[in-house]
């Protein structure tokens, strides 16, 4: 009796959030326009993408730096992208954070690092984004605008790059509290799957970092397994079929854990 009510009161306040947060549908095909890496799946995806979006959008909290405002276009743009890795995982691995911060601009952080001599160095790195365990999580909209490149195919050569997708993985990785390129995981066999071949790949991918090769997926997975899981999940998502003609063992781990197979 109790868990039936708990039920119908869970329903009832995900219709009124529903409401609350319904997507014009003006507003929804521009954004497919300005992502068509969301408007190739299938109109079931694409309805279940859309209802996501909007309970994403009431629950978590924008917050513009400076003079940005977070604007329904900017926040759908957001929603829609996170939206996409967890579209058959579902929100809750997002309940870790509330608060997304939206600068207009590349944000310049302070960073330090100890050398092997026990030397601290300072310098400034340039962001586009960055999710941190507990939130919140930073975004760019320069970044966000721009991250579904026009010309694919113009673009391989320099890698893959969607700035909220790759955040996003962050988040997802980080859920079990490490940032270390492996989502928490129930079964201890499938951990241990994951660890062997995503180690593997991303030696592999190093090596080919290392020798000049053109990559679909961002070099910059090249600095750590953390990072090459974040650059991975992008690729999965944006250019599906590119990444399993490059990478099928990587493309169907990646299918395995998140229950879709977008090149299909």
């Amino acid at each position: 009796m109790w868990s039936r009510l708990q039920s119908a009161w869970a329903r009832r306040r995900e219709a009124r959030a529903l409401r609350r947060h319904a997507i014009p549908d003006e507003l929804w095909q521009l954004t497919l326009l300005r992502y068509p890496f969301l408007a190739q799946r299938s109109p079931a995806d694409l309805a279940e993408l859309r209802r996501l979006s909007s309970l994403f959008l009431a629950s978590k909290e924008f917050h513009g730096v400076g003079d940005f405002i977070v604007s329904d276009e900017v926040a759908l743009a957001v929603a829609a992208q996170a939206c996409l890795p967890v579209l058959k995982l579902g929100l809750s691995w997002y309940d870790s954070f509330v608060g997304i911060v939206m600068h207009a601009d590349e944000v310049l952080a302070q960073r330090e690092y100890m050398d092997e001599d026990g030397i601290v160095h300072q310098f400034e790195e340039a962001l586009a984004g960055e999710a941190m365990e507990g939130g919140p999580l930073m975004l760019t909209w320069t970044a966000v605008n721009h991250s579904d490149p026009a010309d694919l195919a113009a673009n391989l050569d320099a890698g893959i790059f969607n700035v909220v997708i790759h955040e996003f993985a962050h988040v997802i990785d980080m859920r079990d509290g490490f940032a270390d390129g492996a989502p928490p995981m129930a079964e201890a066999a499938a951990r241990e799957r994951w660890l062997d071949v995503m180690e593997a790949q991303w030696q592999s991918f190093c090596l080919r970092v290392d020798a000049g090769e053109d990559t679909l997926i961002d070099p910059y997975g090249a600095e750590s397994v953390e990072e090459f899981f974040a650059v991975a999940v992008e690729a999965f998502f944006v250019a599906p079929r590119e990444m399993r003609q490059e990478e099928p063992a990587l493309y169907a781990l990646l299918s395995g854990f998140f229950q879709q197979d977008p090149a299909a």
